[in-house]
């Protein structure tokens, strides 16, 4: 499976309004993304929870692109309290596909049941260099998330497929649950060969990476999504 992230926490160079993040997304699918992972943004650009921008924002895209599952973040930067961010998944209106819940933050737990609550499935973000493997796997519900969001924070292209064996040996099989693997920034392609080669999910977009394999600019996410969806065998 193949899950285009199109903004991310960045501010700059990416798409921020719902009509742009639909726009985005609308032409990452046409070239083979399969998934979205979105950050809704509020009007000055920062990743929110809000259910104004959560609902316009999930709306927007669904919208452009009816029947690709679309997902959203929970990330502690957008609320420090994790309490207030269970309580903002609690007043969504609209309610995404999925959402992101980092384990290594403090209150993913409460973040989680909220979701499971709404009915929203969940990804669990497992931060490579973090205690995160360990406390997502000691959760008593850890077999109940759509996937295991398996994340590579090492952007050293020479180190980064290291670092993501290390991050999937900590992982284990007794999941039985689909793993998404990612890479950021020099180390979003190594990472992303080394995930097509194990045959696990995959993502791209311009959370992960501003740049092609060779260094070069990527002129928008669907520019990486081509690129990636050429590097996966068509089974």
């Amino acid at each position: 499976m193949l899950q285009v992230c199109p903004n991310g926490s960045r501010t700059e160079g990416v798409p921020t309004s719902p009509d742009e993040i639909a726009a985005a997304v609308r032409a990452a699918v046409d070239v083979g993304a399969e998934d979205v992972h979105l950050h809704p943004k509020d009007a000055g650009g920062a990743d929110t929870m809000e259910p104004f921008h959560v609902a316009e924002t999930v709306t927007a895209v669904r919208t452009e692109t009816p029947g690709v599952r679309v997902g959203v973040t929970t990330g502690a930067w957008t609320a420090a309290d994790p309490a207030a961010r269970a309580a903002l998944v609690r007043s969504w209106t609209v309610l995404p596909d999925h959402a992101s819940v980092n384990f290594h933050e403090e209150g993913a737990e409460l973040v989680a049941e909220a979701l499971f609550e709404r009915g929203v499935a969940i990804e669990a973000g497992i931060f490579s260099g973090t205690g995160a493997a360990e406390r997502f796997l000691a959760w008593p519900h850890a077999h109940h998330v759509l996937r295991i969001l398996a994340e590579v924070t090492d952007p050293d292209p020479e180190t980064a497929t290291g670092t993501a064996k290390e991050l999937l040996h900590d992982l284990g099989t007794r999941l039985s649950r689909p793993i998404l693997l990612h890479g950021e920034d020099g180390g979003a392609w190594p990472v992303l060969r080394l995930a097509v080669r194990l045959n696990l999910d995959v993502r791209i977009g311009l959370e992960d990476t501003l740049d092609l394999p060779d260094g070069s600019p990527a002129a928008d996410n669907a520019a990486l999504v081509q690129t990636a969806r050429a590097l996966i065998p068509v089974s």
